[in-house]
């Protein structure tokens, strides 16, 4: 059957239209252009950090044994060694996601590949896949890193974060290792596990697949809230490390005084006094 010629020029606007309707192809990664990216999922493509918002590994207090585990885990990561995903869980404010950017700072030029920071945000957690496609054959190596994760009741992406971790038939590539930071150990309100629990034919069941999100990640690292003489030794740390001179008594008052009006001791409380107390004595706090 031949084609009526007339009918030509319809169908080659016909075929430009479609052709515009079609979205453009993601440009591959420019790895070269960031030490550090947030991944887009809207636009299934990574986004360049210039200037990542951390503090140094050294100024991070009272978190010396999760530190340093991480660090070893890291590192063997960095070197091309089996290493764990990594769950940090805890009170609010005692630097889990600022110790995952601190020790990715710290051994980014370890091994032989470039050890690269990505963020993606728990919104988009169903787009991991597209995106250890982006990555698995990158030659780098990729700390993922998903701040604050958790799982609200009805909430079925946790599915996909669990088949990417460890489960699915490609699984996660070699050259992956997923931190996460949460302030629940196993990801899920308890009201939510509750529910499951009894509304589920085989209550035992429901409740372990989400409980067992967590079992995903080899290592479970936890910070918990400080006393006050950890508060204390937060401080005195930071003050020492910054070069600011201030009489013990006083700077133990003023910083007592700071977490008061906050009803909070933490990294975080004891951090935002030394920014405080710096900008008051016309001290510069340097960043990365």
């Amino acid at each position: 059957m031949s084609l009526d010629p007339s009918l030509a020029p319809l169908l080659e606007r016909i075929a430009a239209a479609l052709e515009r309707l079609t979205p453009a192809a993601a440009p591959a990664p420019d790895f070269d252009a960031a030490q550090a990216f947030v991944f887009s999922a809207a636009a299934n493509r990574l986004m360049p950090v210039r200037r990542v918002n951390r503090v140094d590994l050294g100024l991070l207090q009272g978190i010396d044994r999760v530190r340093d585990i991480l660090i070893d885990n890291t590192r063997r990561f960095a070197r091309g060694l089996p290493a764990n995903n990594a769950l940090l869980w805890g009170a609010r404010g005692m630097g889990k996601s600022s110790l995952v950017k601190a020790v990715h700072a710290e051994l980014a030029s370890v091994g032989d590949r470039p050890l690269k920071l990505i963020e993606i945000h728990r919104e988009d957690i169903d787009a991991l896949p597209a995106l250890m496609n982006l990555l698995r054959e990158a030659p780098c190596r990729f700390i993922l890193f998903c701040d604050d994760l958790s799982f609200d009741t009805d909430d079925t992406s946790y599915k996909s974060l669990k088949a990417v971790l460890d489960g699915g038939i490609e699984g996660r590539p070699d050259n992956v290792v997923f931190y996460a930071t949460s302030n629940r150990r196993h990801l899920m309100p308890r009201d939510m596990m509750d529910n499951e629990r009894a509304t589920a034919i085989n209550p035992g069941e429901a409740v372990e697949e989400k409980v067992s999100l967590s079992d995903r990640f080899g290592l479970w690292l936890g910070f918990h809230k400080c006393s006050q003489d950890d508060y204390l030794a937060m401080i005195d740390g930071y003050a020492r490390e910054l070069g600011l001179t201030v009489p013990p008594e006083q700077l133990r008052a003023e910083a007592l005084e700071w977490a008061t009006t906050r009803a909070s001791r933490s990294g975080r409380t004891a951090w935002q006094f030394i920014q405080d107390l710096a900008g008051r004595m016309d001290k510069r706090i340097g960043a990365d």
